[in-house]
């Protein structure tokens, strides 16, 4: 009986084995790293999804505000290279200012007698060019002359269209991935004479 007794309570106490516990943590830790590897993957798809359609919105809000000032501008005032515009409209008696700030990465639009408005966020990149409205074509495209006088000075009186094009990003987790928005738009002062 005493041999019975020692053999079930040696049946009783048995346990896993260094080896079988070794196995089963690095086999738990292949399957939790594999979980964890495609929720941070997931999860920084979708949010670069969403990045990318809040980018976008914003980008062709912009645009909207931006070109009906500039359509119905009579003219342009000044500017300085890729950082600001000054245009004027004759018949609301107003100047509206676009102003870029790489540092903000703003884009802000100030117009006579309203709040200043900030058009762009997350900018990144902001450029435009002037152009005169007399088009003309090659073979395969239709371009504009720049709005230079004869010296290649680019003068304020002959610009008639403006170039504009930006870029917006953001950062997920700390890192620039690509949930940038480009926009691009030629926009022709229509009310200049």
């Amino acid at each position: 009986m005493n041999s019975r007794f020692s053999k079930s309570l040696r049946n009783s106490c048995r346990a896993f084995t260094l080896v079988e516990i070794s196995v089963a943590l690095a086999v738990g830790s292949l399957v939790l790293a594999a979980v964890g590897s495609l929720t941070m993957y997931a999860a920084k798809s979708s949010l670069a999804m969403v990045n990318y359609v809040d980018l976008d919105s914003k980008s062709r809000y912009a645009l909207d505000i931006i070109s009906r000032e500039i359509r119905q501008a009579s003219g342009l005032l000044s500017f300085q290279t890729n950082r600001s515009l000054t245009l004027t409209n004759a018949y609301q008696a107003a100047t509206i200012t676009l102003t870029y700030s790489p540092d903000s990465r703003k884009v802000v639009m100030s117009k006579t007698g309203q709040a200043d408005l900030t058009a762009l966020t997350e900018c990144e990149t902001w450029n435009f060019s002037l152009y005169q409205r007399t088009p003309y074509v090659t073979g395969t495209n239709i371009l504009y002359y720049p709005a230079t006088n004869g010296t290649g000075v680019v003068d304020v009186n002959l610009c008639k269209l403006i170039d504009l094009s930006w870029k917006c990003s953001r950062t997920i987790f700390a890192q620039k991935v690509n949930t940038e928005s480009v926009q691009a738009a030629q926009i022709v002062l229509r009310s200049k004479q």
